[in-house]
C-alpha cells in the first residue's frame, strides 16, 4: 500500500504496520480484513461471516486479521459505552485508532449509512441498532469480553471493564461537550426498549456510570 494509492482525504495519515498489507478500494480506502467480497468488489456494509467466527475462535483483529495480544480494543458508539455491548469483535489499538481517523462514517459526523442496494442475504446488525451517525465514537480498551445471544440468537459482545476509553470526533480527540451531546440525543432511543420503570431506572444507572468515562472539560 502506498500513499499515492490512498484517498487524498487520508493520505497524510500514518498507516499502522499491520494494515499495510491490506488492499485498497477503488475509492482509495484500505479494505479491512472483515469486509465481505461481493462479486469481486469489497462491500464495506457487510462482514465476512466466516472471518467473524475466525476472529472469535482464534483471537484475530477485526481490522487487520492478525493475532491479538493482551489488550482488546472495541470500536463503539457512545451508547455502547452505556450498554457495554457491541456487535463486532475487537481490534489492535493502533488499528482501531486508524479506523477512527480514516473511516468515512467514523470520522465524518454528517456521513450517513447507505442502505440502498444492500447485498442479498446480508444479515442486519446484531442487537439494537440506533439508525444515526452519533457524531463521535470511542475505543473501549479492555482485557476481556463475554459472548451472549441477542433476541434473534445472533452474537453480541459484552465488553469487560475498561482500562481506557478514548473518544474521537472528526478524526481527532472528541471534546466532552461533543460526547455529552451524542449521549444526550442517543438516550431516548435506548429508552424506547426499556420494558418498564425498573428497566428505565437501570438504564439511567448505566448512563450515569458511562458519564464517568467522558473526557475532562
Amino acid at each position: 500500500m502506498t500513499a499515492q494509492a490512498l484517498n487524498q482525504r487520508i493520505a497524510h495519515l500514518e498507516i499502522p504496520h499491520r494494515l499495510r498489507g491490506l488492499k485498497v478500494s477503488d475509492e482509495g480506502y484500505p479494505i479491512p480484513w472483515f469486509v465481505a467480497d461481493v462479486g469481486g468488489k469489497p462491500e464495506f456494509r457487510a462482514f465476512d461471516s466466516e472471518k467473524f467466527g475466525v476472529a472469535i475462535r482464534h483471537r484475530r483483529c477485526w481490522l487487520c486479521g492478525e493475532q491479538l495480544g493482551k489488550y482488546l480494543n472495541f470500536c463503539v458508539g457512545p451508547m455502547c459505552c452505556v450498554t457495554r455491548t457491541n456487535g463486532e469483535p475487537p481490534c489492535h489499538r493502533d488499528c482501531a485508532e486508524y479506523a477512527m481517523r480514516s473511516c468515512p462514517f467514523l470520522s465524518q459526523p454528517r456521513m450517513r449509512r447507505n442502505e440502498k442496494n444492500l447485498p442479498e442475504g446480508r444479515l442486519p446488525p446484531a442487537g439494537i441498532a440506533i439508525q444515526r451517525n452519533p457524531g463521535c465514537n470511542a475505543i473501549w480498551t479492555t482485557e476481556s469480553y463475554k459472548l451472549f445471544p441477542d433476541q434473534n440468537r445472533r452474537v453480541l459482545f459484552s465488553m469487560g471493564d475498561p482500562i481506557e476509553v478514548r473518544f474521537f470526533a472528526q478524526g481527532r480527540a472528541a471534546t466532552r461537550a461533543e460526547v455529552m451531546e451524542s449521549m444526550r440525543t442517543g438516550l431516548p432511543e435506548l429508552q424506547k426498549y426499556a420494558a418498564d420503570d425498573e428497566g428505565l431506572a437501570e438504564l439511567r444507572r448505566m448512563y450515569n456510570t458511562a458519564l464517568t468515562l467522558l473526557p475532562p472539560e
